[in-house]
């Protein structure tokens, strides 16, 4: 389980293809302390993987054929950054909100507004997970915590502030660029409890 709350930028190093799965090698820097073990979990643009070797600063991580389908990271090239967090301790502080690791789909980036300091950006909503994104309730985008501004039929819109924009790999996207969005778990065990009553 994860906070959503990104602990550094990685900066992939290799990529290698083992037919429709991928090996990647990424350069974790502050993420590789001695407490980080092989087997552990380490959320990658948001997708949980496991590490599978260790050679500080790189990790190297497995993503299964499953997770090349419904995330981004079937698209990432050498040098592309990528954003990184450690699994959650117990006796962490959670300071975004609960976040499994789990995509649900890849959004797309449909528009970009900057606001004053802060960025807005206007995300594809597919009608499947409409009723799991509400105003003001919580989203992970690339596996950044992040409050729903606004919400329409086919988007759902999020702001960055400065930090975000800095600190994570949101603030470089471009119109197009598709994004591995995690609709927020209790909405989706209320929704699934709502339809069975409803039966």
């Amino acid at each position: 389980m994860f906070t959503g709350i990104v602990q550094t930028q990685g900066r992939v190093k290799k990529v290698r293809r083992q037919g429709q799965s991928l090996d990647l090698t990424i350069t974790a820097g502050t993420i590789t302390t001695p407490d980080f073990k092989l087997g552990d979990s380490l959320a990658v643009n948001g997708a949980c993987l496991t590490a599978v070797t260790i050679a500080a600063p790189d990790v190297v991580v497995n993503v299964m054929p499953e997770s090349v389908r419904r995330t981004n990271l079937g698209e990432l090239r050498p040098g592309q950054l990528v954003n990184l967090e450690r699994a959650l301790a117990a006796s962490a502080r959670l300071d975004g909100h609960f976040v499994l690791g789990h995509v649900d789909y890849q959004g797309q980036l449909v528009r970009r507004q900057v606001d004053q300091t802060s960025l807005r950006l206007f995300f594809q909503l597919p009608a499947a997970y409409q009723a799991l994104v509400v105003e003001k309730g919580s989203v992970a985008v690339d596996g950044v915590s992040l409050t729903v501004v606004a919400v329409t039929s086919t988007t759902f819109e999020i702001d960055l502030i400065p930090h975000s924009q800095h600190s994570t790999t949101l603030g470089c996207l471009k119109i197009g660029d598709h994004v591995n969005v995690e609709t927020d778990i209790l909405g989706k065990y209320i929704t699934k409890q709502v339809r069975s009553e409803r039966g």
